[in-house]
């Protein structure tokens, strides 16, 4: 499905106030428009905001720049603000980007830095995955922005940008085996840098960059199981299945392919028997999260919430399943639930 493709969708999720027959959009920018304000800056972006230095996330919160894959929430910062029509907030998250690229070094990658906990300079293959972290999710916000009444406010600064995606794709795309060395067990990951390649490669015209896109796309297919759910560490993982669902479905909105589409179903089912009826995402059999098997700095890695729900949101927006957007917005809710 293209852009300019027709989506049906009914946006109950996230407890949207809208009517409940199906509109039909035409682009992703026109999909998310129709979100109030509120909830897409908060439930869908949820990113917080630079700082004067145009760091966010995990870099802002330590004070220090530490690689370019924890700067992508400014990303979505912007995708927020274009849908709601706040130049200043946009103007905002763009500082985030300026931020990263600033950081941009000779051979197209960017600065990294040692995580916390870790006393050793990232390897190569570690520098091309927080690149293609990045990538992604700009490439996604660009064509968002590309796509809305924004585009001519940053026109001159995205054609300014190109140049630096330019290198930036060299760069992951010189790295191309490491990728699959380093992640190819990770299906989600798979999915991840292919969204890179692919969106890099429609926002640059750049048919290398989607062939690369297509060829880990393949990969991600690979492996799953015998019931087509995405496979992690050599089992099942009830986060990181949406992940992968999340990430192939908007990488299809953009590259159409009906193997991706196919696989999204499948995945899908197995999804939805892993989420209670209060919303919670269970975790029992998990190889990753929730279950204390790996740690990321310094923190048992955990279901993430967010990226389970929107799946579930994008899937009911592309299936017209009332369903699974009525879930998307029970697993949105559980963790402010569970809390009390």
């Amino acid at each position: 499905m293209t852009p300019a493709a027709l989506l049906t969708v009914s946006l109950t999720a996230f407890g949207l106030a809208l009517d409940s027959q199906a509109a039909k959009f035409a682009s992703e920018y026109e999909l998310l428009r129709k979100l109030p304000n509120a909830e897409v800056a908060g439930i869908v972006t949820n990113t917080g905001v630079p700082d004067a230095q145009g760091l966010i996330g995990f870099n802002q919160r330590e004070g220090k720049w530490f690689e370019a894959g924890m700067q992508r929430g400014g990303c979505w910062m912007l995708i927020g603000a274009v849908v709601a029509g706040d130049e200043t907030k946009a103007d905002a998250a763009w500082k985030s980007i300026e931020a990263t690229f600033a950081r941009q070094v000779e051979d197209g990658g960017f600065l990294t830095n040692p995580k916390p906990g870790v006393d050793r300079p990232a390897t190569q293959p570690e520098r091309v995955e927080t690149a293609f972290f990045y990538l992604q999710e700009l490439a996604h916000a660009l064509l968002v922005v590309r796509d809305s009444p924004m585009e001519g406010h940053f026109h001159a600064r995205i054609e300014a940008l190109k140049p630096k995606m330019r290198r930036a794709c060299a760069f992951i795309q010189a790295g191309y085996d490491g990728i699959i060395k380093k992640a190819g067990h990770t299906a989600n990951r798979m999915f991840i840098a292919a969204k890179a390649f692919g969106l890099c490669g429609v926002i640059l015209n750049d048919d290398e960059l989607k062939a690369s896109s297509k060829k880990l796309v393949r990969v991600a297919l690979a492996r799953r199981d015998a019931e087509g759910v995405f496979v992690e560490n050599g089992g099942r993982d009830s986060s990181y299945n949406a992940v992968s669902l999340l990430m192939g479905q908007v990488l299809a909105l953009y590259l159409p392919d009906p193997a991706v589409d196919d696989a999204m179903s499948r995945a899908m089912a197995w999804q939805r028997t892993r989420i209670r009826p209060t919303g919670e995402v269970t975790v029992e059999g998990n190889t990753r999260t929730g279950v204390g098997k790996e740690v990321f700095m310094g923190r048992p890695k955990e279901v993430n919430y967010h990226e389970v729900a929107l799946a579930l949101c994008y899937y009911g927006m592309l299936h017209d399943d009332p369903d699974a957007l009525r879930l998307a917005q029970k697993v949105s809710d559980w963790p402010a639930l569970k809390g009390r």
